[in-house]
């Protein structure tokens, strides 16, 4: 098999962001979490909260495919990379699943989401030269923090929302899970001070794909 250049990742990486930001993401087989509910009654008040947690989750997916194909990008190993390009992959999923959501209480997705995606590139290829085993550590907080995050959604949404609930329900899931997987392939604690800097940007986002 011909090994793949430096410039055929970004060709690759390019592409990806195309399909994250604009385009019909690549995801798994996985039936969706909400398909076989029916659709509840819900007033257009919480119609427009279920949307707006719906378009910060889905900038979330947007940040997180960016930070992985960062990651990807400038880790040390093979292993490491293929870790995260499959976690990416896996992730896909939510983004579709949250996307297609807001579409269906007529929401719009973040007007803010190349910069979100711009930016935690940047992050991820950063964290990704620091050495492998910062980079999984720093999968592994992202999805802490991203669980956290998640949690507190799932008491803000309408409790008529089942569908939205059931969507996250399956999100948090998984994020435990990448979680674990990170720190199984040899992940390390993140020092506080980046942890608290992880957790400011990761406010800044949400309080502002609320709106936008």
């Amino acid at each position: 098999m011909q090994q793949l250049t430096a410039l055929d990742h970004l060709i690759i990486n390019f592409d990806h962001g195309l399909r994250t930001l604009f385009g019909q993401p690549l995801s798994t087989i996985r039936s969706h979490p909400a398909q076989k509910l029916e659709e509840t009654d819900l007033s257009e008040t919480d119609k427009q909260l279920s949307a707006r947690l719906m378009r910060v989750n889905h900038a979330g997916e947007v940040s997180a495919q960016a930070l992985y194909q960062g990651q990807a990008l400038t880790a040390h190993s093979k292993a490491v990379r293929e870790t995260m390009k499959q976690s990416a992959f896996e992730e896909n999923d939510h983004l579709v699943w949250c996307q297609n959501r807001i579409s269906e209480l007529n929401g719009h997705v973040s007007f803010l989401n190349p910069l979100w995606y711009t930016g935690s590139y940047t992050i991820g290829a950063v964290a990704g030269a620091a050495g492998d085993k910062w980079s999984l550590g720093f999968v592994a907080e992202t999805e802490r923090q991203v669980v956290k995050h998640l949690e507190g959604h799932l008491q803000r949404l309408p409790a008529q929302d089942i569908k939205s609930r059931a969507i996250l329900e399956q999100m948090k899931e998984d994020e435990a899970h990448h979680a674990t997987v990170a720190i199984k392939a040899g992940g390390v604690p993140l020092p506080k001070p980046v942890r608290w800097l992880m957790g400011g940007v990761a406010k800044v986002m949400t309080q502002t794909a609320f709106w936008i």
